[in-house]
């Protein structure tokens, strides 16, 4: 009950006298999702590791890029950290042309990688498709059972939309929309049949019973959903890992970045948090700053050739 409260509080305007002390972490997505929550939760971790105050900022628009640009733009003074998604730094860089004013591997410091995630496909539960295999023999049937839903144009479960469709062969068309929540009550509701999305996002609604969850597209199965397989266990070869990490502006000093990594580790592999997370369908990592510049120059180079091949513009 008292981490609610202190996670509750990060939010509060801090004392005048404590604001040259505070540790801002940007996070560019609206408060209340799985992405909010890690945020908020490591925030606290931070706090009671580094001994200072901090608040979680959501800086919303542009998917991701306007709070992105932001922390670019922060002074390099160990006062801002951007917690994001990987989509800012290996996906748009690739498709969103000049709406994209930063560089992922010159205005950025590699902080700390977070957690992992896992992307899903949902479909409609009125729809007669139980397994991935009855969902492709439906859609080569009537190729309007593959209008799929994702929470925006150019996101990762989109362009996962785009390998899926691709491998299986289908004729698929990506229906985007302004969120998860409004993208997964069109799944709900079947103004579309099927859609691609962060598990743990989707997960409650699979449960309720207004929709599938057909498959998962990590490397193994997910542990809060082992019931569901893996595309590549299908036969697919279709494997997309996602992840959260944490950022600092270029040159901040990096006996600055080594405290904050530690403290941002040591957040997430705490027992409690690790649990909470775990419960959230999310993977605690906990990885520094060296590894995790090693995995976003791997995805960009992985998800350079797909964004290309999916032909998505920005003004989709």
């Amino acid at each position: 009950m008292r981490a609610l409260v202190l996670l509750l509080a990060l939010s509060v305007a801090l004392p005048a006298a404590a604001q040259d002390r505070a540790l801002r972490i940007v996070y560019g997505y609206p408060p209340g999702s799985v992405g909010d929550l890690l945020t908020r939760l490591v925030a606290e971790g931070m706090r009671g590791s580094l001994g200072v105050n901090v608040v979680v900022e959501n800086k919303t628009g542009a998917v991701g890029i306007v709070a992105t640009e932001s922390v670019k733009n922060a002074p390099p003074d160990g006062s801002t950290l951007l917690l994001s998604p990987l989509a800012p730094f290996v996906a748009f860089p690739h498709s969103h042309g000049s709406a994209v004013r930063y560089d992922p591997f010159k205005d950025f410091e590699p902080v700390a990688h977070v957690s992992n995630f896992q992307l899903a496909l949902l479909v409609n539960a009125d729809l007669p498709a139980r397994s991935v295999a009855e969902f492709a023999a439906l859609v080569r049937k009537d190729p309007k059972a593959g209008d799929y839903a994702s929470a925006a144009a150019g996101s990762l479960p989109h362009y996962l939309g785009v390998m899926f469709a691709r491998d299986a062969g289908l004729e698929m068309t990506h229906v985007p929309y302004k969120g998860s929540a409004p993208a997964l009550q069109a799944l709900a509701g079947g103004e579309v049949k099927a859609g691609f999305f962060v598990l743990a996002d989707a997960l409650s609604l699979a449960r309720s019973g207004k929709a599938r969850l057909l498959a998962v597209a990590g490397a193994k199965r997910a542990p809060i959903a082992p019931e569901a397989p893996t595309f590549t266990e299908l036969g697919y070869k279709l494997e997309a890992s996602a992840w959260y990490a944490l950022f600092a502006p270029a040159k901040t000093p990096k006996d600055l970045l080594e405290r904050q990594a530690k403290a941002a580790i040591g957040a997430v592999q705490a027992p409690e948090v690790r649990k909470r997370l775990e419960d959230m369908g999310l993977e605690p990592t906990g990885l520094g700053p060296a590894e995790l510049a090693r995995i976003v120059r791997a995805d960009y180079d992985k998800w350079g050739p797909i964004i290309r091949a999916s032909g998505f513009k920005p003004t989709q």
